[in-house]
């Protein structure tokens, strides 16, 4: 099979190109990513001289570029996970998420219409039903759960989630949809919650928790997401939308503890800063469906996830010096000094 895994050089991209090296070695990938601040081509170093693999810069929101790649190769599937996906940053600049995150998305959609066998696959989030109370721990998002986006990012991806479903309705497009809880694992770019607290507690620096630190997410380790998505997109059914959690839900304080207690830091190092703006209560999913259909289970739960994730960055301090050089430090400096 050959598949197109758009967003491959960022942090699930990245982790979906190795799994689906080390278990369909008869495939052949091609990874295409625009290379933006979060697309790290250092992420793909050890696939970038697989006889299996083949990268290609390029932007999804560019047709005619689309037009060419589809034309060179003929794709089995197309896995999208090119998009803008930090929240804080889409408060900032709305208009690049509807772009990517909509714009990109149709882009690749009217393209795979014209090769019927192609499968797309679009990877969304579990922000797009906005989110929970807090004191109702029985409350899970089910796939029919409606959908009620927060923020610039969560709306621009249920806009997307709509567009693919629209677009198996009208023009019958082989296409499927998963929607993920939090993502931890290697390769994350250090915006995030775990590897931001891994890497300022490991430079002795301060650890910003937004409000209290009392918001809840269900966390997923990368591997179990990669697949999940595996299954869904050779095994499903097209049309079908699909959970998956990690059924490991912890406040954010309690991942912050976690991470402090491993790397044997002080808890002084925890700063309170200003709320985000719209930020979502509690994230909690319901993965009976895939579960049951598809016959997925999570490898990891919380407890090991996270002791293996601290110890890569451990283990690549280099990755981690260079991927939080530049840009990065700007956006850090705006985004939690004088809060």
């Amino acid at each position: 099979m050959k598949i197109l895994v758009t967003g491959a050089a960022g942090f699930i991209g990245s982790n979906f190109v190795y799994y689906l090296l080390e278990n369909h070695q008869n495939d052949e990938i091609i990874g295409l990513d625009v290379l933006t601040y979060a697309g790290n081509l250092e992420n793909l170093k050890n696939a970038l001289n697989h006889k299996n693999f083949t990268f290609v810069k390029g932007d999804i929101c560019d047709k005619e570029f689309i037009e060419d790649i589809f034309k060179k190769y003929d794709f089995d599937y197309v896995v999208n996970f090119a998009a803008e996906s930090h929240v804080d940053r889409s408060t900032k600049d709305p208009g690049i998420f509807l772009k990517t995150n909509i714009i990109g998305t149709q882009i690749l959609m009217d393209e795979c219409l014209k090769y019927p066998k192609i499968r797309f696959h679009q990877v969304s989030t579990d922000e797009v039903y906005g989110d929970l109370p807090l004191d109702r721990p029985d409350l899970l998002f089910s796939e029919d759960t409606p959908l009620h986006a927060s923020s610039p990012y969560s709306a621009s991806k249920a806009a997307a989630d709509l567009m693919v479903l629209a677009y198996h309705r009208t023009f019958k497009l082989n296409a499927t949809i998963s929607r993920c809880s939090n993502n931890y694992g290697p390769y994350q770019f250090p915006e995030k919650l775990i590897p931001l607290m891994i890497n300022n507690a490991l430079s002795n620096k301060k650890l910003p928790v937004y409000g209290k630190g009392i918001n809840v997410r269900d966390w997923l380790h990368v591997y179990d997401h990669c697949s999940a998505i595996d299954l869904i997109m050779r095994n499903s059914v097209s049309g079908s939308v699909y959970n998956v959690g990690g059924n490991n839900e912890r406040k954010n304080i309690e991942v912050v503890l976690t991470i402090l207690k491993q790397l044997n830091k002080s808890e002084d190092l925890i700063t309170y800063v200003t709320d985000r703006k719209g930020h979502d209560l509690r994230y909690g999913i319901n993965a009976d469906k895939i579960k049951n259909e598809l016959g997925w289970s999570a490898k990891y739960n919380f407890e090991n996830g996270i002791k293996e994730t601290i110890n890569w960055y451990l283990e690549n301090k280099e990755w981690l010096e260079n991927t939080t050089s530049g840009e990065y430090i700007n956006y850090y400096n705006k985004m939690y000094n004088n809060r």
